[in-house]
Formats: C-alpha cells, sequence, structure tokens
C-alpha cells in the first residue's frame, strides 16, 4: 500500500519544496519518469516535456493507521456542531478515520472552492465553512481522512445536462426516491468526478471513496426503455450486460489512473451482494474485476439489506452470521485475485425498523461488536460505520479481539 511519497518521489527525480515543484536532472532519472507515467494525463498544469510526473504535496502530514476504523460523516456534520463530538468519539475510541463527503448524494460539492474560476462554483454548497482548518484538526487529531465522491447517482447534473442523464419520455428519468442518476458510459462524466476527487486529493485527503459506481438498480428492467447514449461502448460486440460492466470497470480503472500522480489510496463502494455473484447484471457491478483496480474495497454488507440468504431467513436479526458467512464468501473471492485489494466493509449502526416487526431487531453495542467481531474472526481488520445522521453507539469495544 501507498502510505508514503518519499518513494515515488525519489524514483522520479522530481521534489516538492514549499509546495513547488523542482525538476532533478539526469538521463537516467528522466528515464525512470517517463517509463513510469506512460499512462498518466497531465491535468492540473503545464510543465516541461521531459517532466511526465509530478509529486503533489498537500502541506498536511498523515500517516495509515495500523487498520482503518471509520465511521460516515455528511458535510454538514462536518461544517457544523456535530464535528467536535465526532472527533471526541474518534479520540476516546480506537475509531481512527473519517469518511467525509466531498461530492454528495444529490451531487452538490460539499464546500466553496478558493479558485473564483472554479468550474465546481455553480454546485458549491457552503457546509464544510472552513476545509483547510478542518484539515488541519484532521491532522492534529491524528485521523485518516477519506473523501467520499458520490459518482453516478447526480440528480444536480442530471437535471443541469439532461443529455448525460437517463431520459423518458424527453424528460430526465428518476427512481421511486426522485433521484436522478448520470451515465457511466460516458466518459464526460467520468471526467467530471475524477476532476473534483483531484481537487479532494490536493485538499489533503490521503484517500479518495467513489460511492455509487454504478447503473441505478433494477436498470435491467428498463436498459431498452429509457433514452440514453452508450457513447464509446454502441458498438461493442458484446449485449448490454457485459456493456454495463465494462463501463463501470472502466471507469474505475480510469480514475485510479488519473489519481495515481497525488498518490491517494482509491476505494470504491460496492453492494455486498455482488460478491455473490458472477456480475450484477443491472447495475454493472463485476465484484472481482472492481477489486483488481482499487486499493480498498468496500462492501456495503449491512445486515438489514439482505434478504433470506447464507441459509439465515432474517439477516437483520443476527447481524453476526450474517457478516461471518459473507466474510468467508469474499475471502475466497479475494483470494482468486493476483492483487488482492484491502477489504474494508461498511457495517451498520442502525436500526431498521422499516423492515417491519420480527424482521429487525434494535441496534446498540452489542450488535454492532457482533459485526465487528465477525470480521476480524476471519482476518477482516478495516471497517467502516454507517449512521446516515451521524448518530453513532458508543460504549461499545471496536477492536475486540484485541482485548
Amino acid at each position: 500500500m501507498k502510505k508514503m511519497i518519499g518513494g515515488l518521489v525519489a524514483a522520479v527525480g522530481i521534489f516538492v519544496l514549499g509546495g513547488t515543484l523542482v525538476q532533478a536532472e539526469g538521463e537516467e532519472v528522466l528515464q525512470a519518469a517517463q517509463h513510469a507515467t506512460k499512462k498518466v494525463e497531465m491535468q492540473t498544469r503545464e510543465l516541461p516535456i521531459s517532466i511526465a510526473r509530478f509529486a503533489f504535496d498537500s502541506g498536511y502530514t498523515f500517516t495509515y493507521p495500523d487498520a482503518v476504523r471509520g465511521i460516515y460523516v455528511t458535510g454538514h456534520s462536518a461544517g457544523g456542531e456535530r464535528f467536535p463530538r465526532l472527533l471526541d468519539l474518534l479520540n476516546k475510541t480506537d475509531l481512527n478515520a473519517m469518511v467525509i463527503d466531498i461530492k454528495d448524494d444529490h451531487g452538490y460539492l460539499t464546500y466553496i472552492p478558493e479558485e473564483e474560476d472554479s468550474p465546481f462554483m455553480d454546485i458549491a454548497q457552503p457546509y464544510i465553512k472552513d476545509p483547510k482548518e478542518m484539515m488541519k484538526t484532521l491532522e492534529e487529531n491524528e485521523v485518516y481522512p477519506i473523501g467520499r465522491i458520490v459518482v453516478f447517482k447526480d440528480t444536480v447534473l442530471a437535471k443541469k445536462r439532461p443529455d448525460l442523464s437517463f431520459q423518458e419520455n424527453g424528460k430526465v428519468w428518476v427512481n421511486g426516491r426522485e433521484e436522478a442518476f448520470v451515465s457511466p458510459f460516458l466518459k464526460e462524466v467520468w471526467d467530471y468526478n475524477v476532476d473534483i476527487a483531484i481537487e479532494a486529493a490536493k485538499m489533503g485527503f490521503q484517500e479518495i471513496q467513489f460511492d455509487y459506481v454504478r447503473f441505478p438498480e433494477g436498470f435491467e428492467n428498463r436498459d431498452t426503455s429509457l433514452e440514453y447514449t452508450y457513447g464509446e461502448y454502441k458498438d461493442l460486440d458484446m449485449d448490454n450486460v457485459q456493456k454495463r460492466v465494462e463501463a463501470v470497470t472502466d471507469f474505475v480503472e480510469y480514475a485510479r489512473e488519473r489519481l495515481e500522480p497525488y498518490n491517494v489510496q482509491v476505494s470504491v463502494d460496492i453492494f455486498g451482494y455482488t460478491a455473490t455473484l458472477p456480475e450484477a447484471p443491472g447495475i454493472g457491478q463485476n465484484f472481482s474485476r472492481i477489486s483488481e483496480h482499487v486499493d480498498v474495497i468496500s462492501s456495503m454488507i449491512y445486515p438489514s439489506h439482505w434478504t433470506a440468504y447464507f441459509g439465515i431467513e432474517k439477516p437483520d436479526t443476527e447481524p453476526y452470521k450474517l457478516i461471518a458467512e459473507y466474510s468467508k464468501l469474499e475471502n475466497a473471492k479475494l483470494d482468486e485475485l493476483e492483487n488482492r485489494p484491502v477489504s474494508r466493509p461498511w457495517i451498520q449502526d442502525f436500526t431498521a425498523s422499516w423492515l417491519g416487526a420480527g424482521n429487525y431487531i434494535p441496534y446498540g453495542p452489542k450488535e454492532v461488536e457482533d459485526q465487528i467481531r465477525a470480521l476480524n474472526e476471519n482476518g477482516i481488520d478495516e471497517y467502516l460505520i454507517w449512521n446516515a445522521g451521524n448518530s453513532y453507539t458508543e460504549g461499545l469495544d471496536f477492536t475486540p479481539l484485541n482485548d
């Protein structure tokens, strides 16, 4: 895993001094730089042709922890009164990371860019009022920062640019929650999101986490009725399912390549059930293929989100068993890969009362600990805890097998 930039800097002969780039001379260094960057596009500034790569220094110093144990933090929470309380939770427990919204579930940027001519100014919201102060606080408290970017679920962009979305009868199609998506087939959409990811890397985030890297749920039932373009995938000799898998996988590979010069980890959130299938036919997620192009794979394995599976009739009522069974399956799947990523699943810290009486249980310290213990017992030491309102259970053991 890429935890320090020193090796990268030395390899290409480019050094960062006071936030500027300095070129090292020498034919050997030049050849190494050119060889290392055949697939990397320069996105940030004009440099001499002999410079094919740069090392970026955000000015912050973060260390990858022994194992990432994190929580989800909205832009509102990161920039509001809840932030100190969440920070206190991390300081008094074994939690050590925050996944912070940079581009949220609607498609808004959660902070105002410093550059007045930023192409993202029209989607920027002042949720995180002072990003630099936030990053400084995270650094001082040794909190590993992960920037979350919601990719293809983007109501804001879809309504601004219907040509990038899926349409029905000439109008932007929305799902039952009034959410719109943009098309994973279009490279313009890829660049839009990766450009935001690059800005997050410049802010100091050590990892970029892409969420909603998929087509809308149930897309296999409407792929021929909605109006949209296949872009460069139109004439590929494959069926629609394979085209969707190809587009989603290609985006992940492309994003990682463009982010490589910034020395950040790249992670992707993925539906847990995709690990149980060759590929999810509607949404375009192939667990193994996506895993081959990331540093971290974060399966969303909330017990409440499973129907009867692994021989468990009501998964939400048996969090330990559900997570343990899933972990065994995922480990076997990842063991098949040549370059296995870190497994860092999302687990549940909320009560799924909408499932109805008898199908759920209240979630508290025991239920969250049971999920962590099931992961740990199967060799998975990293995890992220999800609560949409960022109200997390206290008084539990976040490292049950280390006691």
